[in-house]
This record gives structure tokens, C-alpha cells and sequence, in this order.
């Protein structure tokens, strides 16, 4: 089998490995990939966004299979126009992907098909959503309240505003300031939800679903969830969060509706449908959509497989879900991402990095490349913001989490930092 996946960071290192390992043993290339992946694969100097020239490189390499890893390349119609040309792919339409590129489509579409989520309002205007803003304060205090920027934002468009003046804020700063161009000339403005996040992953068809597995991450860049909100500073495969009654109320209720409206809507999804969901007092409910594998996520989710991930990345590709189960290691993996100092602000680029060989001795340790590049002299170097997640299993997530720890310790690398905090026991699970 003849596989392209599109990406270059510690998501596609990680599609990647598992892909690799797979008794099918499939032909894999990756545009454009990274040091890391280049070990295991062929890296193609493609960029994600060039639909052009990656539709090219599928036909000329006679692709059996083509996996997108990123949002971006899905909401430009890639997956399209390669079903358009025949070539199974891994991934939405630009129609379904909606679900991750509109919040406020999404809003909708819960709101249509009964899917549990924030109450919500949609603005375009800023001096509605600022009155909208001030009219909850006056009568329920009005904060905690979530402003979003209606489209992808880079991981940057969400405020979760402690009081008003934060939260107009942040409309003025999507609205009026445009800093985050087109995707904040709407926004999505809700209600706080409290409890405790949580990320399932499913696999789709177009008809139906099957779960992945769960995880949680950690968004904040700071121990115990302080500061700036970021791409992930670490994940946890499974979650201790969820009970196996939680985890079927999640597909019954979000992942198998959704299915069901997106292909009664006109828009079949097929691909992996990431739900990041709050465990609220009165249930699951979800926070937002994602239309691909998430990152760091994925780095604790294939290391868990392990069933051929080329066989049931192509089932959901072919529509034929039904011939596969996945199947996962009982161990847990924990992923703690090492960045540049001043990410998710500015940080220095082309830092020397070393360390890995000795990190990747140790049991149970994989090291996924996520912003690294190659100086002239071959050393490893820094090219990014999230540059590194080190994924370890462990019989429990405390014996992962202890081995991952003492990866990081074996890595030199000065101007990186990592929290400290990723994978400490938390609450128990709720009932």
C-alpha cells in the first residue's frame, strides 16, 4: 500500500510511526515532514497548503491511501479534490470541515441536531455583541463568559473572560483590532461551562463511527494551568477522566448525531472527528470540533495502537468501517512537549538541541519531532514553537508519566522549557 500523509509536525511523526509498524507494511511519504520523520519515511518539500502540487504528488506516487494530518489543507478542499481524481482519503470534505473551520456553523448545527453544548449568540456586528455582553452582566453577572473568533485563530481565538471588561475586550480585540484577520469578523460568544475537559476521537465513513480512544491535554503554557492558552503542552492516554458509562453517553448523544446530521445535511463526514467535550454536573457537553487527529493527542493515542493503523485509516477512507475494530495496549502513554522559551509569544529559532539518543534509550520512550530542522552541520535544531513530545508507556500513568519526565531530564537543550505538572493525578472520574 502506497501511503501519503500530508504534515510536518509531531502529529504526522506520530500517524507515522504507528503506520510504519503496521504489519502491512505500507510505502509511506510525507510532504513535507521533518528530521524526525525522515528517518522512517520519504519527506517530500511540499508545504500543507499547496493543494496543487500535493493532488500531483498523490497521482504521481499512485497513492492507495492519503492521510491529512492538519486543519488547513482540509478546509482548502484537498481531501475533495483527491476523491475527485479516485484516490481514497483520510479526511473531510472542505464541506464537513466545517465543523472545526466555523464555530458558529457548528453552534448551529448542534442547536439543529440536539447535540449538548453552551448556550450560545453569534455576532457580526461588535456593538450587538458588546451589548449582548453587557445585558448578561446586568442580569446573571455576566462572567464567566467565553468570547471565540468564528474561525481557525491558530489556537489563539478562544478568551475564557473572568469579568465584562475582559470579555469586551476580547470582542474589540477579534472585531475591531482584526487580530486574528477574517476568523474573528464573527464571533461566538458563551456561556462558561465548569468540569473537566476531556478528547475523544472517532473514526468515521461517512455512516458510521467507531471511538478511538481518550485522552485530555493541557492547554495553558504555565504549571497548573496558568497563563497564555497554546497548540498543547502535554496529553494522557486514556483519560482517568471518563468511565466506559461516559464514554458511550459521548457516542450516543455527540459523535453518532453528528454522523447521522452531517450526512442527513448533505456533507457525509469521513475521517477522524476529534470532540473536545466538558464533563459538566448534568452530562457531557461539547466545547468544539476538531476534523483530525489532535496534537499532542496523537502522540499518546499510536503509541497505544495496536491494530494496523494503514487497514483502519483506509476502512474509514473505503467506507467500510464495519470490517475493523481497533484494538489498544492496556499501558498508558503520557506526552510532555518541550518549546521554545517565549512560546506561544515570540522565541528564538535555530537552537541547538542534543540529548535524543540517550532520551530514546530508555524503555518505553519515543521522542516525536515536531519544530525541528537540520543546520548545515546535521545538528538537530529548534525551527519552531512546540518542538518536541516526549511520549512514554507505562503500566500505569503514573509509571508513563515518570518515564517520559526522565526522558525530558536526558535532553540538552537549554533554550527549551516543558511544564513540569503534565499527567498529575487529578480528580476521579465522575459517576
Amino acid at each position: 500500500m502506497n501511503i501519503l500523509v500530508v504534515g510536518g509536525g509531531g502529529r504526522e511523526h506520530a500517524l507515522i510511526a504507528a503506520l510504519a509498524a503496521a504489519p502491512s507494511r505500507p510505502t509511506i511519504v510525507c510532504a513535507p515532514g521533518n528530521p524526525g520523520i525522515a528517518e522512517i519515511a520519504t519527506c517530500k518539500p511540499i508545504a500543507a497548503d499547496d493543494i496543487d502540487a500535493l493532488s500531483d504528488l498523490a497521482r504521481s506516487m499512485g497513492a492507495d491511501l492519503v492521510v491529512i494530518g492538519p486543519e488547513a489543507p482540509l478546509m482548502l478542499g484537498l481531501a475533495d479534490r483527491l476523491r475527485a481524481a479516485g484516490i481514497p482519503v483520510c479526511g473531510p470534505d472542505a464541506a464537513a470541515a466545517r465543523l472545526e473551520g466555523s464555530k458558529a456553523f457548528t453552534k448551529d448545527f448542534c442547536d439543529r441536531h440536539a447535540i449538548p453544548t453552551a448556550a450560545y449568540a453569534t455576532f457580526t456586528d461588535p456593538h450587538a455583541a458588546r451589548a449582548h455582553i453587557r445585558d448578561r452582566h446586568a442580569r446573571s453577572g455576566g462572567a464567566p463568559i467565553v468570547v471565540k473568533a468564528d474561525g481557525l485563530a491558530a489556537g489563539k481565538g478562544v478568551v475564557v473572560a473572568a469579568t465584562e471588561a475582559e470579555a469586551l475586550a476580547a470582542v474589540d480585540a477579534a472585531m475591531v483590532d482584526g487580530a486574528f484577520g477574517d476568523a474573528g469578523a464573527t464571533v461566538v460568544i458563551e456561556e462558561f461551562m465548569t468540569g473537566r475537559e476531556v478528547s475523544v476521537f472517532a473514526l468515521c465513513d461517512g455512516n458510521d463511527a467507531i471511538m478511538l480512544a481518550t485522552a485530555h491535554d493541557y492547554k495553558r503554557v504555565g504549571d497548573g494551568d496558568t497563563g497564555a492558552n497554546t497548540g498543547g503542552m502535554g496529553s494522557v492516554s486514556p483519560t482517568p477522566r471518563l468511565t466506559p458509562a461516559l464514554e458511550e453517553r459521548v457516542m450516543a448523544e455527540v459523535i453518532r448525531p453528528t454522523v447521522a446530521g452531517m450526512k442527513a445535511d448533505g456533507a457525509p463526514f469521513v475521517g477522524v472527528l476529534y470532540a473536545g467535550l466538558m464533563l459538566t454536573p448534568e452530562g457531557p457537553k461539547l466545547v468544539e470540533y476538531n476534523v483530525r487527529f489532535g496534537d499532542p493527542e496523537c502522540q499518546v493515542l499510536m503509541p497505544r495502537l495496536q491494530s494496523d493503523a494503514a487497514t483502519l485509516l483506509r476502512a474509514a477512507a473505503t467506507g467500510s468501517l464495519g470490517t475493523v475494530r481497533p484494538e489498544w495496549r492496556r499501558e498508558a502513554a503520557v506526552c510532555v512537549v518541550m518549546a521554545s522559551r517565549g512560546y506561544p509569544g515570540a522565541y528564538a529559532r535555530g537552537t541547538r538541541i542534543a540529548g535524543l539518543d540517550a532520551a530514546t534509550a530508555m524503555p518505553g520512550v519515543t521522542i516525536f519531532h515536531a519544530g525541528t530542522a537540520t543546520a548545515p552541520d546535521g545538528a538537530l535544531i529548534a525551527a519552531g514553537g512546540r518542538v518536541l513530545g516526549i511520549t512514554a508507556l507505562g503500566d500505569s500513568v503514573a509509571a508513563a508519566r515518570d518515564r517520559a519526565y526522565a526522558a525530558v531530564s536526558a535532553i540538552d537543550w537549554p533554550e527549551g522549557f516543558y511544564r513540569t505538572d503534565i499527567a498529575q493525578p487529578d480528580d476521579p472520574p465522575p459517576g
